[in-house]
This record gives structure tokens, sequence and C-alpha cells, in this order.
């Protein structure tokens, strides 16, 4: 197992049972505890866990705490992907869209990369970037101005005055969090505002947020639930969760990790 694989899977441990072992996780790993030290000190250092004497537990960021890209990337990674494919089948060659800032809305980009005229809007620097790398001269990339954010997002009014004259197919949003009272919320007063010019701009509005982001709440709510066109989620959201849901947005769509 790979150094990122065992720390992704030693974060699901901690988040799960609120707490872990070193020498627990280095005779299941069969590894050294230097080794898994080293795992959660990283994992620390990227603000996932706390490192307690002789293991680590969760931590409980506040509604302002806004974790970094690389912090995020290792988070639901197998449910991202699921999500993200089936989020590309919405889009179709010619189609002028935007994709918010956010790790799920990159691993969609990297599953439009190929599709052909196609028109995106953003304010990820990363999103952008995989777009610029792929290099396809059929497809015209708009990044937004504005300033940068821990999560590599452009924001403030800058951003928000170069969305304003858009007329876009579709936006995918990318959220920190979602609940029943506060809607898709960010930890972000700027990006809020950012991503609902993108909403307005855009004829259809499509929310990504993965089980862990319900019962999340975010300082800046963006819009309520009820204004997605669809919601794609993963199986491990629980019963309650999408039974709520289900009644609320127009159409719920989960998918199974692989």
């Amino acid at each position: 197992m790979l150094a990122q694989q065992r720390q992704a899977a030693i974060l699901d441990r901690v988040r799960a049972a609120g707490g872990v072992r070193v020498s627990e996780l280095a005779s299941e790993y069969g590894v050294s505890d230097m080794t898994i030290r080293r795992d959660l000190e990283s994992l620390a250092d990227r603000g996932l866990l706390a490192k307690v004497h002789g293991g680590a537990t969760t931590v409980s960021p506040g509604s302002a705490h806004e974790p970094g890209f690389a912090a995020k990337s290792v988070r639901q990674r197998a449910e991202k992907s699921a999500m993200a494919m089936r989020a590309a089948a919405l889009v179709s060659p010619g189609d002028a869209i935007a994709l918010s800032a956010g790790t799920t809305t990159a691993g969609l980009a990297q599953r439009l990369v190929d599709v052909p005229s196609l028109t995106v809007v953003t304010n990820s620097i990363p999103v952008a970037d995989i777009f610029y790398r792929a290099g396809r001269p059929d497809q015209t990339v708009v990044l937004t101005g504005g300033t940068r954010t821990p999560s590599d997002a452009l924001v403030g009014p800058v951003a928000v005055a170069a969305v304003g004259t858009l007329h876009l197919d579709m936006l995918f949003l990318g959220v920190h969090g979602m609940s029943e009272r506060a809607g898709y919320t960010t930890p972000n007063l700027m990006e809020a505002d950012v991503n609902r010019a993108l909403i307005e701009a855009a004829e259809r509005l499509v929310v990504l947020a993965d089980h862990t982001k319900w019962g999340t709440v975010g300082i800046s709510s963006i819009v309520p639930l009820d204004r997605a066109d669809v919601l794609i989620t993963d199986d491990g959201l629980d019963e309650p969760a999408r039974t709520l849901l289900s009644e609320t947005v127009r159409d719920l769509v989960v998918v199974t990790a692989q």
C-alpha cells in the first residue's frame, strides 16, 4: 500500500471511530510505529486530524474554517470519482458550463478534457490548470480574476463582476456542507458571493456533495437546498437524509463508490 493510500485509510478510520492508536495501525498495515507516526504527522500538518500521545483524534473545525485544496483532495476519493463520472454524463459537446472551486469539481474537470467545443468558466485555479494542460484547441476556458483563497478559489468583486454578464447552460457546484436549515454552505463569505453569481448565470444548477457534507454547516449560506436542479451524492448518505433530499431537490442522484 502506498503512503497516500494508507493515509487516506487512516483518515477514514479516525473519522469513523473518533480516534486511533499508533500501535493498532502499525499492526494492521504491517509497518513500523515510526511510519504510522509520520503518516499522522503529515495528516495533522494538513489539518485533517489532531495528534495525541500514542495516536490521533478527529478535529472539530469551526464554521469559518476553510481546509486547503491539498487537504480536501485526500478525502472521499472513491465517492468523488463516482460522482464526477455521473456528472460528466450531463455534459454535451458545445455546452457552455461553469465549474466552481473544489476537489470534486476538479475531478469532474479531468473527465471533461476530451469533450469537444466545450466552453468552461471557473473561479478555480486547479480546474483551469487541468484544462490548460490537456490543451484541446476547440475548448475555451475562462478563469475569473479575484483574490485567492486557501482552497485555490478566486473570489471577491472582480470574480463576481467577471461572471455577471455571462449566460451558461449549467453550473457544477461543489459545496463545503449542506443541511436542511442552512442549505448549501461555504466557510468563505466572498466565495458564497461568487457561487451565487455563477448560479444566477446558469440555466441549471448541479450540486456535487458527498455524504460527509450532510450536516456540515459553513459560515455562509449559498442557496437553499431546493434551488438545485440536480444533487449528486453517494450511497454513504443515510436514509433520513435521502428521504428529505428526495422530497426537496428536483433530481437526487445517488452513486455507488467503486
